[in-house]
């Protein structure tokens, strides 16, 4: 077969393979048009997911008839002035979006300059341009697009439920409107309007974008970024380690306003939480990274969501630092979450207790207490039982213990929970939680300095396992010794425990090793040193941690709230649960109507 060049409609067609997936993604093209001609307000209109209809509107600068004309040709743009492939500052470039949508839908533009007295506007159905006509409108400029894919039955077979098109489109805006928040922007679908953001031009925009578009309870629970190295700045917010999700989609990075979905991006921010959040759970966050033009290439993927940095190592350091170090600053910060918080207390604000009857069941009203553990309920259950030990309340605390940020202990509430009085309220911290979290972070700098210190054990401890099971464990014990236990095979599927890191001496190594058998059976063999150090570590924390149940001296309670103040990230054990909850004395008088 001869080789022949093919129609440049065909080409259009194939292009819009590349470029338009699905209606978010020829949406996501046209309201990328709208931001680099300067709109200040774009308004996103959809019908049936948009396979019907697509209509985005902007203030922008417009365009004449003449670049009207030129706008639906191939390769035909005025994003690159110099024809610098390296040194994009704008959102679109390739000169393929409307041309391609053109080739497989009916699309019509409609667009006037500010200083014109009219508009122009032009047609394209299935790659057939009409003529330009004049037509009445505001400055700006108008693009519809009818009947997505019609040019093209086969891509319609590919594109989902109509609610399903329209959430990705939704999802879609949602990430450019968290980039460009001095930017308004409405979607409506359906006749339905979804969202419409306004203008944010304060000093705080993002956070308040960010409120509106990923929720109060984020910006509320989130650490500020601010930073720069080099060239290249940081700057946004990263959510609390505790605030964690069960998927990715809550991490937004934009790269010079451009949204993007970056793979060493998010490596180098999940490194960040590497010790922080619990295993398959994910941070949420909103950076914006700001870089030259050079030293970034935004053309290497069709749909423009990824780039490729000159020094990635240089831009990964900075973001690993930055947010790391964002989370030790807000050392004890805990997520507040104030709100669920309140819900839970006050989840029937009308009910009204019952007449005291003998058969009354406490623990079917809405005010029953929840978030404990089931060993903790049945302590409610046992009527009888001591609640709470006021110990802690026989010494009247100074002045300088309840101004300090966790207070002073007042009691101990089921030998699991302290209550702390703090000058603006009070808050009730996990005894085991907290205690976990700073047993971790003690032997991870004593790992750093080399120097875990161990005892040797009186009497070794036996622990009996299975013969492939004490092999396993024995093929890890030079890394085991490096972190203070030590070892020794005992006989057939038998390990012997010589010595110990000290501050696990009196804890239940048997129990030690058993978890830390599960957690190698886990392992992922790409997971760094680091990484399985830090591991086994929190399974050591984990056994020799104050247990739920114990019950402490004032004193000891004491001293738990004066270490986690002074230890980085003990708002979170090391599971990434809260290690406390605090209540401003405002919203307990909420509580009982009093304000």
């Amino acid at each position: 077969m001869s080789v022949r060049k093919l129609d440049p409609v065909l080409i259009d067609r194939i292009a819009a393979g590349e470029v338009v997936e699905r209606p978010a993604s020829a949406v996501k093209e046209l309201v990328e048009n709208a931001i680099d001609a300067g709109a200040r307000r774009i308004e996103i209109v959809i019908t049936s997911g948009g396979r019907d209809l697509i209509r985005v509107t902007d203030d922008g600068s417009g365009m004449s008839r003449a670049d009207l004309d030129l706008a639906v040709e191939r390769h035909a743009t005025s994003k690159l002035p110099e024809g610098d492939l390296f040194n994009i500052a704008t959102l679109g470039f390739r000169g393929e979006a409307l041309p391609s949508i053109g080739a497989v839908a009916r699309l019509t533009l409609a667009s006037r300059p500010k200083d014109a007295t009219e508009g122009a506007t032009l047609t394209v159905d299935a790659g057939i341009k009409s003529d330009i006509k004049p037509v009445a409108m505001a400055p700006g400029t108008r693009v519809e697009v009818a009947d997505l894919f019609y040019a093209t039955p086969a891509r319609l077979k590919f594109l989902k439920t109509d609610r399903a098109e329209a959430q990705a489109t939704a999802d879609m805006i949602k990430r450019i409107a968290l980039a460009h928040p001095e930017i308004r922007v409405s979607l409506v679908s359906d006749g339905t309007t979804l969202f419409d953001y306004a203008c944010e031009t304060s000093d705080d925009a993002l956070a308040r974008r960010a409120s509106a578009v990923l929720g109060k309870e984020f910006t509320a629970n989130a650490v500020i970024i601010d930073t720069t190295r080099e060239a290249v700045s940081l700057y946004g917010l990263a959510g609390l380690a505790t605030l964690h999700r069960p998927t990715a989609n809550a991490i937004h990075f934009i790269v010079n306003g451009r949204p993007v979905r970056d793979r060493l991006l998010i490596g180098a921010l999940k490194a960040a939480y590497q010790d922080l959040l619990p295993a398959g759970r994910h941070p949420s966050a909103c950076l914006l990274i700001t870089v030259p033009t050079h030293l970034v290439d935004v053309n290497v993927h069709p749909a423009k969501s990824e780039v490729r940095f000159r020094d990635p190592g240089l831009v990964r350091g900075l973001l690993v630092t930055a947010v790391r170090e964002a989370l030790q600053r807000s050392g004890r910060t805990a997520s507040t979450l104030g709100q669920r918080t309140l819900a839970a207390l006050t989840r029937s604000a009308s009910y009204t207790p019952p007449r005291a009857s003998a058969s009354w069941d406490w623990t079917q009203s809405p005010s029953a207490p929840l978030g404990f553990s089931e060993a903790v309920q049945s302590d409610f259950a046992t009527l009888n039982a001591p609640s709470a030990d006021m110990r802690a309340a026989r010494d009247i605390p100074t002045e300088d213990q309840i101004k300090r940020p966790l207070g002073a202990a007042r009691a101990q509430l089921h030998d699991t929970y302290i209550i702390a009085q703090t000058e603006a309220g009070f808050v009730l911290v996990d005894q085991h939680a907290a205690h976990e979290r700073l047993v971790y972070e003690r032997l991870k700098r004593e790992r750093e300095k080399s120097t875990i210190a161990r005892q040797l054990l009186l009497i070794p401890v036996i622990v009996e396992l299975d013969a492939s099971e004490a092999d396993r464990l024995l093929e890890r014990s030079t890394l085991l010794e490096t972190l203070g236990l030590v070892i020794e095979p005992f006989g057939p599927g038998a390990i012997a425990i010589s010595e110990a890191p000290a501050a696990l001496v009196e804890g239940d190594l048997n129990g030690l090793v058993r978890d830390l058998l599960e957690s190698l059976q886990e392992w992922d063999s790409g997971a760094t040193l680091e990484a399985r150090l830090d591991h086994v570590l929190k399974t050591f924390a984990c056994h020799h941690s104050v247990r739920a149940g114990r019950r402490l001296r004032p004193e000891e309670m004491d001293a738990l709230l004066r270490e986690m103040e002074a230890t980085p990230n003990s708002g979170q054990c090391n599971h990434g649960r809260p290690t406390y909850i605090e209540l401003k004395l405002s919203d307990v008088e909420r509580l009982f109507g009093r304000s």
